[in-house]
């Protein structure tokens, strides 16, 4: 059992230095995690990857952790609040430019979070992943972890709880629909 574990182990049972200690263990992981992210967002950009990591600790609870199941469960956690906030960014970005319609692309190339991620395009998807979170909530999350949190292949399918080819089949099917639903708005948008 890892360090980080035990002490989410030790955070359930509602001891409460736990969650003072969890931060210094799981930080490096977590910054990371946004520094992955970050390097693919446009130049110019200000949030930082110390920043992202912050504010993603601020939203999972900071010293007030919740109960997490373990350590995959907690990275989860983390990689939606990441999402979360890089999507609230980008949608004000959007909001701030003139005429801010939403220009088709393709997940054809995606792969984690690739160079010179647009606020459309993370809006897009993040628009068709709600959409796919109701149908496929486990590879939705996949994609969460893959692509807002840019975890490897192996790191995700230890997250989920399931093998690495599971999680590259997973990966092909998510990126076909969520490419299929991407075309279709933006279709049905241009009518």
């Amino acid at each position: 059992m890892s360090d980080i574990t035990q002490i989410l182990n030790r955070v359930e049972q509602g001891e409460p230095e736990a969650a003072d200690q969890l931060l210094p263990l799981v930080y490096q992981e977590l910054r990371q995690l946004a520094a992955h992210k970050m390097r693919n967002e446009l130049a110019g950009q200000t949030l930082q990857p110390t920043a992202l990591v912050h504010e993603a600790w601020l939203r999972l609870g900071a010293d007030n952790q919740p109960n997490w199941k373990n350590r995959g469960h907690f990275f989860a956690a983390a990689a939606e609040a990441m999402r979360r906030i890089l999507v609230e960014r980008a949608r004000k970005r959007v909001a701030m430019k003139r005429g801010g319609g939403l220009a088709p692309v393709s997940l054809d190339e995606v792969e984690v979070a690739i160079e010179s991620e647009t606020d459309d395009r993370i809006l897009q998807i993040n628009d068709a992943l709600e959409k796919f979170v109701l149908l496929e909530p486990r590879k939705a999350l996949l994609v969460k972890l893959r692509y807002f949190a840019g975890l490897t292949f192996e790191e995700a399918a230890q997250a989920l709880g399931i093998a690495v080819p599971t999680a590259k089949e997973w990966w092909s099917y998510s990126r076909a629909w969520l490419g299929l639903e991407i075309r279709r708005t933006a279709a049905d948008e241009q009518h």
